[in-house]
Order: structure tokens, then C-alpha cells, then sequence
């Protein structure tokens, strides 16, 4: 039986040497199905040397939407020709086995949407492998926690139920933050997100990231968030988790009185809620926030 087609979508800004890496290791996956990669540039002059023929080309756009990573991505998923799209960062790169593995539940269960899987996240060469500990998400599971394992460079979507169903990805979320977890929501609104249970990506950290301190696109994206998903506002549980990275952005860009604000949002939602009290204390100290999240980045995690 024919496997599904594949086009690999990666998006690409500055960071040429990863670029070839990633586009290697799509180009030598052991997948036995039709597989091409769309490489889209954003604010950045396409780079026709990655141009490739044969059994799995390699086409280089300019990006023609909305600038950035969300632009960008929907760029190539428009100009896909694959029964179904991969997404890649252009500094992170795929093992060997992630598509046959990924494809494989996919066949197997008609109804889904997307598939995502656990991660390898490499911060200055330490891996630290990050995994679900059930094969699938729920929208229940997305609403309360962003799952962060279930990073963009391991999604594959149906195309059509990408395009038509679920959405393309909101190009008006600022900086394009959190995107992938948008997703996730909106896809798992019609089927639980499948997941392999391994480390199929590596995902970088730390080298050169784009946003790491970017605060202020960090809070906007989190109250664009916010506001969009009427579910996740309703939980408390949900909401206070929002809430809390919101307070901490400011207390690390200097806020304090907001980030005071924010905080005590948070801690009335949810006690239990973490986040509020370590913004309230970066909020007054702010190497305190600077300490935990380096000693988290280290443990392959965040705020």
C-alpha cells in the first residue's frame, strides 16, 4: 500500500549552517513515502543554493503573508503538495525513524488530525528528553498545561484538516509566540492530538534563540492568548498558568507594580499555582528570576 505524501515546511531567518542541517536530516529520513521540503525565507534574501531535484526536492519560497514565523509557515502550507505537513524549525533537526513512526499512528487511526512526539532539547549540548506519559492529548490536558514537549518541529497535520479544520496558524498572535500550542488547542478540539511516546526531534536551546528575553512579545502573546480562548480563561487552573507567565515577563522587564497585580490574578485563581509567587519575588528581587529560569533552562524546561 502507497504511504501518504510528506512535505516538510521549514521556515527560515538567520541561520544558515542549521538550515542545511535540518534540511539533511528531513532529506535522509527512512520514511517510504513521497517526501519534499518547502524551505519559506522571512525578512531574509532565499538562498537558491538549497535547491534540490530528484526523489525528494527540496523548493525555496519568500515568505508572501504576514511576516514572521506564522506568515512563514502558512506560506508553505499553502504551497505544500503532500497529503500531509511536517513542520520544522530551521535550529532544530529530526532523527532518522520520526515520520515512519509519526505516519504509522496516523494510518492507523483515520480520524486524527495531527500527530506530535517527545523531544530531545539540546541547551549548549546538554540533552535532556522530555515525553507525554500517555500517546495521546486532550483538549482537557491542553486547556490546563502548554505540554511543552509537544513542540511545532514535531507536528504533522492532514493538510486538508489543517487548512480547512483546524486553521492555519494565527498570524496575529505577536511574535508568533505560543503558536504551537494555539494549534494544539484548536486541533484537539476535533480529535485528540496523537503522540509517539519517544524523543523523535532535537530542539535547540540557548544558541541563538530569538526570544528567550523578549519579554515584552512574551507578555502580549500570553494576554493575546488569554483572550482568545474563551475555554482556557474559564478554567482556573488553565487561566492562573497564563496568568502567571504574564507576571513573570513583567517582573523580568521591570514592571514590578503590574507584575504584583498579575501575581495575586494568579495566586486567586490557583493557589497551587507556582508562578505567582516566583513573580511576586523576581518582581522585588530580580536575579531571583534570572537564577530559576537558567536552573530550568539547564533541566530542558521553562517558566
Amino acid at each position: 500500500m502507497t504511504r501518504p505524501s510528506v512535505t516538510a515546511v521549514v521556515p527560515a531567518h538567520a541561520r544558515p549552517e542549521e538550515l542545511r542541517r535540518v534540511i539533511r536530516a528531513i532529506r535522509d529520513q527512512d520514511y517510504d513515502g513521497a517526501l519534499d521540503v518547502v524551505v519559506v525565507f522571512d525578512r531574509a534574501e532565499p538562498d537558491l543554493s538549497l535547491v534540490e531535484e530528484g526523489e525528494r526536492p527540496v523548493r525555496v519560497l519568500e515568505n508572501t503573508r504576514t511576516p514572521g514565523l506564522a506568515g512563514a509557515r502558512n506560506t508553505g502550507v499553502l504551497a505544500a503538495e503532500g497529503e500531509l505537513v511536517a513542520f520544522c524549525d530551521d535550529d532544530d533537526y529530526w532523527l532518522a525513524h520520526k515520520l515512519d513512526r509519526q505516519v504509522t499512528l496516523v494510518e492507523l487511526d483515520p480520524a486524527a488530525v495531527m500527530v506530535s512526539s517527545g523531544i530531545f532539547i539540546d541547551n549548549h549540548g546538554r540533552s535532556t528528553p522530555r515525553t507525554t506519559a500517555t500517546p495521546y492529548a486532550t483538549h482537557a490536558m491542553l486547556r490546563r498545561s502548554r505540554l511543552s514537549m509537544l513542540h511545532s518541529s514535531t507536528f504533522v497535520f492532514r493538510r486538508e484538516a489543517l487548512i480547512h479544520d483546524i486553521g492555519l496558524v494565527d498570524e496575529g498572535l505577536p511574535g508568533s509566540q505560543s503558536e504551537d500550542w494555539d494549534l494544539l488547542l484548536r486541533a484537539s478540539t476535533l480529535h485528540p492530538v496523537l503522540v509517539v511516546v519517544e524523543p523523535l526531534v532535537t530542539v535547540t536551546w540557548g544558541q541563538k534563540s530569538f526570544f528567550r528575553h523578549d519579554w515584552p512579545t512574551k507578555i502580549a502573546s500570553n494576554q493575546y492568548l488569554l483572550e482568545k480562548h474563551d475555554d482556557v480563561r474559564k478554567d482556573r487552573v488553565g487561566a492562573a498558568r497564563l496568568m502567571g507567565k504574564i507576571a513573570f515577563a513583567q517582573a523580568c522587564s521591570g514592571q514590578r507594580g503590574a507584575a504584583w497585580q498579575w501575581a495575586a490574578r494568579t495566586v486567586l485563581a490557583d493557589p497551587r499555582q507556582w508562578r505567582g509567587p516566583l513573580a511576586a519575588a523576581a518582581a522585588v528581587h530580580p536575579r531571583v528570576g534570572r537564577t530559576v529560569l537558567d536552573t530550568l533552562n539547564k533541566r530542558g524546561r521553562g517558566v
